[in-house]
């Protein structure tokens, strides 16, 4: 099992970034797929989630209006689309697969993402 983050890197306040996922080594359809941060000295939060289900998302009301999560199952692949960035916003994005009937969960390694002038 494999997710590998991308994406990550410098941009000023107010750009733009995305970020990518991609999984392999389980039915990527079957699992709900969420990105996290965790931002120096603080703990992993929450940022969004798409459903395996349903297609329905997610988002912290932080990045609400800002951040968008998107999937596409025939790639194995889950996105998130950051614009409007703020310094705030700087952190290790991680990636996190779960299972909606186990509840088995997979954590890809991280991307960094620094957003300053």
């Amino acid at each position: 099992v494999q997710l590998v983050e991308s994406g990550g890197g410098l941009v000023q306040p107010g750009g733009s970034l995305r970020l990518s996922c991609v999984a392999s080594g389980f039915t990527f359809s079957t699992y709900a797929m969420s990105w996290y941060r965790q931002a120096p000295g603080k703990e992993r939060d929450l940022v969004a989630t798409s459903s395996s289900a349903w297609g329905s998302t997610n988002y912290a009301d932080s990045v609400k209006g800002r951040f968008t999560i998107s999937r596409d199952n025939s790639k194995n692949t889950v996105y998130l689309q950051m614009s409007s960035l703020k310094p705030e916003d700087t952190a290790v994005y991680y990636c996190k697969a779960r299972n909606r009937f186990s509840h088995v969960e997979y954590w890809g390694q991280g991307t960094l993402v620094t957003v300053s002038e």
